[in-house]
């Protein structure tokens, strides 16, 4: 029985096929990082902007990408590949410098779709024309790291961006044909769980056509690792984490495409919690749960 909409599920019905995603690089940061909002970033990102798994941001386009098939290649027979601009804010960038590299990814013969990691805030009228541009050649989706929709806890995590602002910018998106994903992250400090069931009701209603749930993850040198050092807040348990995961699932509608369930972090770097790092045994203890407890997607949504 299919207990929710997967990500893979999804691919095969779009493309007709299993496809990997490939991380790659543009050099860029966030204005929340240089100032022109705020310093130092979200609390929970690394050094590398959530880039940790993408190639090497010094190399061509062409080369990110054929560095990075050799990783998975043997995997993937179809031998074609999503190309996932992953690192920081990609499309805070001039205009045409986003082009040329979404570009050069579009035509890449392996590559058959292109994914665009964003803050809804970089998502101005010549960066929708951007991406509208490459959507006539490959299917474009944009991700959005929501996060959560509490004030309170945006502000707390340095986000520097309003809920108006991802309202505003998914509405352009989708007008302009392009799919969305919101980012959700389970486990924020002081969130309770209504609060963070809130945040599923909200992009649940938003018309976002998917979503990636998130553990937080703690990492070395953050801000939100020095919180935890001090002892400011708890980390979720395994046990705790997948009842979340549950009950986030059976709030989203049934046709919401569920990009991720958890998240892995780099092993090097996690500091917490710990049992997160076995990245197949959580899947697997989930699905199990979803089995024992008759889960299923939508199964609490209300439009």
């Amino acid at each position: 029985m299919q207990r929710y909409y997967s990500y893979n599920d999804y691919l095969k019905n779009k493309f007709g096929k299993k496809m990997y995603k490939l991380s790659l690089s543009i050099s860029s940061t966030c204005p929340n990082r240089d100032g022109s909002k705020g310093i130092g970033g979200c609390i929970f990102c690394s050094k590398g902007g959530s880039g940790d798994f993408a190639e090497d941001v010094n190399k061509s386009i062409f080369e990110q990408i054929e560095d990075a098939k050799k990783l998975v290649e043997k995997k993937n027979r179809g031998g074609k590949y999503i190309a996932y601009f992953q690192s920081f804010t990609s499309t805070y960038t001039e205009p045409q410098r986003l082009y040329e590299y979404l570009l050069s990814a579009a035509e890449h013969p392996n590559i058959e779709a292109v994914s665009v990691a964003t803050r809804a805030d970089c998502l101005e009228g010549e960066i929708i024309e951007v991406l509208k541009k490459i959507n006539l050649i490959v299917p474009v989706t944009v991700e959005m790291g929501l996060q959560t929709v509490h004030d309170k806890t945006a502000k707390l995590i340095n986000r520097c961006c309003e809920l108006c602002e991802y309202e505003t910018a998914l509405k352009r998106l989708k007008e302009a044909d392009i799919e969305v994903v919101y980012h959700i992250i389970l486990g924020l400090p002081f969130e309770t769980e209504e609060m963070m069931l809130q945040t599923v009701r909200y992009v649940g209603e938003s018309g976002a056509d998917g979503v990636k749930l998130q553990l937080l993850h703690v990492l070395k040198n953050t801000r939100l690792f020095e919180m935890y050092e001090k002892g400011e807040f708890e980390v979720l348990s395994k046990e705790k984490y997948i009842s979340l995961v549950a009950k986030a699932i059976e709030l989203l509608p049934p046709k919401m495409v569920i990009c991720r369930l958890t998240g892995d972090g780099d092993k090097k770097s996690l500091v917490a919690p710990l049992w997160s790092g076995n990245k197949k045994d959580v899947l697997n203890s989930i699905n199990r749960y979803f089995e024992d407890n008759d889960i299923v997607q939508g199964k609490a949504y209300k439009n």
